[in-house]
Parts: structure tokens; sequence; C-alpha cells
């Protein structure tokens, strides 16, 4: 096994468990904001409560779907399941890494860029959450597309040693 196989056998599993991690915490606040909007009102707009809503839908994607790759992962990276392939990997993380971009993308653009709450705080209800919806939305972005490059090179890799797109993340 070579070193590049020992940094992604140890190193898949963190990645994936930061990028849940930040996307539990992106779901907490994203859900907390569409009840309490929900509940109370106050929406800046239809597009602020679209674009959380997405956010909602891509954050717990992001835990159910990063959890199975995980796990599995875990209990087959080398024996060649279907689910634990580079394609698969490729695919999922290409998946979630357009739905973090518009996420990140479309609550950046709703709040106008930068929100400083100090100054408009009391004109937009929950503001301080807003904000950090939106950067967490950028970290989830940055984290995804950190594993995307990373499996991009396995994919490579795979190819380069015959596999193909089928082949597994690491060659044990």
């Amino acid at each position: 096994m070579s070193a590049y196989d020992r940094h992604v056998r140890r190193g898949h599993p963190i990645v994936t468990g930061i990028i849940i991690a930040f996307a539990i915490i992106e779901g907490g606040i994203s859900t907390w904001l569409i009840v309490q909007y929900n509940r109370h009102g106050g929406y800046l707009s239809n597009a602020i409560r679209d674009r959380t809503g997405l956010t909602v839908f891509t954050s717990w994607w992001t835990v159910f779907f990063g959890l199975i790759y995980m796990v599995l992962f875990l209990h087959s990276a080398a024996t060649g399941s279907i689910m634990t392939s580079v394609a698969s990997h490729a695919a999922w993380l290409f998946i979630t890494w357009v739905l973090w971009t518009a996420c990140a993308a479309s609550i950046t653009a709703g709040l106008g860029g930068g929100v400083n709450c100090s100054n408009i705080g009391y004109y937009l209800p929950y503001c301080n959450h807003l904000v950090a919806m939106e950067a967490f939305a950028w970290i989830e972005f940055i984290l995804v597309t950190f594993a995307l490059i990373i499996v991009f090179v396995s994919a490579r890799r795979a190819v380069l040693r015959g596999d193909g797109w089928h082949g597994q993340l690491i060659y044990a």
C-alpha cells in the first residue's frame, strides 16, 4: 500500500466526518430559521425563505449520504464495492458540490453580499443566524471542493492502474 493510499484510508473518515459535522451545524441553523420564520413570520423576502429551504435540504442530504459513504468506506474500502468506487464518490460529491455552491451563492446574493447585523439587525429578524448560515454554507462548499479534488486525484490513480472509474479510492 502506497503512502497516498494510507493517507486516503486515514483521511477519508476524518474529512467526511468534518463535512458531516459542519452539515449538522448548518442543518440545525437553517432548520431553526425555517421553524422560527414559519412560526413568527418576518422573512425578509420569499427568496430568503426559499434559499433557507434549499440549505435545509442540502444540509440533511450531506449528512445522510455522508454517513452512508463513511460507513461503507470503513466497512469495505478496498474490497470492490460499487458504493466505495471512485465513480460513486465522484458522483455524490459533484452533486453535493453543486448544491453547496447554489446554497452559498444564493444566500450571499439574498443577503446582498455581506451583512453587518450591528447596523441593520433590527430591520432583519434573525440577522446573526442568517449570517451564520451563509458562513457555514461557504465552509461546506470549501470542504466538499477539497474532497472532490482528492477524489479526482484518486480517480486518475485508478485509471492509470487500469481499474478505470469503477476502481476503488485506495489500492490494497
